[in-house]
């Protein structure tokens, strides 16, 4: 029997639902990575495993550096004080986000419960 990580799966539908929202107000950056980085969370939710933890922790570090050095390019050029919608749809905000929650996903992918999980799966060690 698969375990669902509910954490998550909250996550990724929280991501899912800002990205939504910054479709309309927030550009296309500000839209389409929390959706993307969303849907991904969902599925990792679903399916468990350290590799898919790792390689979705690594993926969203790259973007996330590549986000937050477009972000403070474009906030030196803009120079006024943004709304609330504008903050979170801005690439800075982004990027700093999918950097720490890629952190977050490699130590989360080298954890306990995710290695019990792998193991059990495998039907023997998690190595």
């Amino acid at each position: 029997m698969r375990r669902v990580s509910i954490v998550a799966v909250v996550f990724g539908v929280i991501l899912v639902a800002l990205g939504v929202l910054n479709l309309g107000g927030g550009g296309v950056a500000g839209g389409v990575i929390p959706l993307v980085i969303g849907g991904s969370l969902v599925y990792l939710g679903f399916r468990g495993g350290p590799r898919g933890l790792v390689v979705f922790g690594h993926a969203c570090i790259v973007v996330g550096c590549y986000m937050t050095a477009w972000g403070v390019r474009l906030a030196m050029i803009e120079g006024s004080a943004p709304t609330w919608l504008q903050v979170l749809g801005s690439p800075l905000f982004w990027g700093l986000f999918s950097i720490f929650g890629g952190i977050c996903a490699n130590f989360h992918a080298f954890c306990g419960c995710i290695q019990k999980m792998a193991s059990e799966k495998k039907g023997g060690c998690a190595c």
